[in-house]
């Protein structure tokens, strides 16, 4: 495979762009609107000149990565030579249902159709699709160009030979892939989500303030992150649609989303990205502060 499209120039898309590029994939990054795309090339090549300073990527290297990426606001034009397209949208059903019916159309028939979703049904996404087969999902982490797994996930129809192509792609971008069966949250957010909405339960029913939780998690059980703080940093409204995903698929109150998220996110507070969730979050600047409302 040497043509990859990448759908979404967010966080997570940028990052899957990032890292085809640097390994010699074409890649074709799509998105609605060309300000997000410009912005995205923007990150990229702030994140490629941070490896050319710690020296893990040359100069040339960089020029060469660069080079291998185009901007696309149509679908149609840039998915119209890929051999791969990996979906990176929000993580919402409906739109992610949407491309998927949109990439069928356009994207050339023998095309492998991967999607980034990190709890959403690999087999109802494919369902929409007349190649079945040929859907997987491919869960990158992020930060994507740091980050070592890809869950890689198989739908009810993926085929076996579009699974070890996709095991061998993710090993050529350095990646260790994992592959797993298709049900809510797959591995990782169905046993990470659980774990960050019982930090959530805990702060909410006050056992303990929110750099307390953390600082129990971090230096009890080895975690380089607290909960409360990842989910800050994945974002709060990420979360909350994982757990409902969890909750409503699997039919267990136990994956039921803490009524503090659901008013957080309802109240526009989601972490990182709006600058304030359960620590304030200030641009250029790692001191971690509780968020005002939160401190004891």
């Amino acid at each position: 495979m040497m043509n990859v499209a990448v759908i979404g120039s967010g966080t997570m898309g940028n990052g899957i762009a990032h890292v085809f590029a640097q390994h010699g994939f074409a890649v074709a990054l799509i998105d609605i609107k060309q300000d997000a795309l410009d912005r995205a090339l923007g990150t990229i090549t702030k994140n490629l000149d941070r490896q050319v300073a710690k020296a893990t990527l040359t100069e040339d290297d960089k020029t060469a990565t660069l080079g291998r990426l185009r901007t696309f606001t149509s679908i149609a034009e840039g998915v119209a030579q890929a051999e791969l397209v990996v979906e990176a949208a929000t993580e919402n059903v409906d739109l992610k249902l949407q491309i998927f019916r949109e990439l069928d159309q356009h994207a050339p028939a023998g095309a492998i159709l991967a999607s980034n979703t990190s709890s959403i049904s690999i087999t109802k996404i494919a369902a929409v699709t007349k190649r079945p087969a040929q859907v997987i999902g491919m869960h990158f982490m992020n930060p994507v160009p740091v980050m070592k797994l890809v869950e890689v996930i198989r739908g009810y129809a993926t085929s076996d030979e579009v699974t070890a192509r996709v095991m061998d792609l993710s090993r050529q971008l350095g990646k260790t892939p994992t592959e797993v069966n298709d049900y809510p949250g797959f591995v990782a957010n169905r046993i990470l989500m659980p774990m960050i909405n019982e930090a959530i339960i805990t702060l909410h029913e006050g056992v303990a303030g929110v750099e307390e939780i953390d600082t129990v998690m971090k230096l009890g059980m080895a975690h380089p992150m607290g909960p409360l703080q990842l989910a800050d940093f994945i974002g709060l409204d990420v979360c909350l649609a994982i757990l409902r995903v969890l909750h409503e698929g699997l039919g267990n109150p136990k994956y039921a989303p803490c009524p503090l998220l659901v008013n957080m996110v309802t109240a526009g507070r989601l972490g990182v990205k709006s600058g304030e969730g359960f620590y304030q979050h200030t641009p250029g600047s790692k001191e971690l502060v509780v968020a005002e409302r939160l401190r004891k």
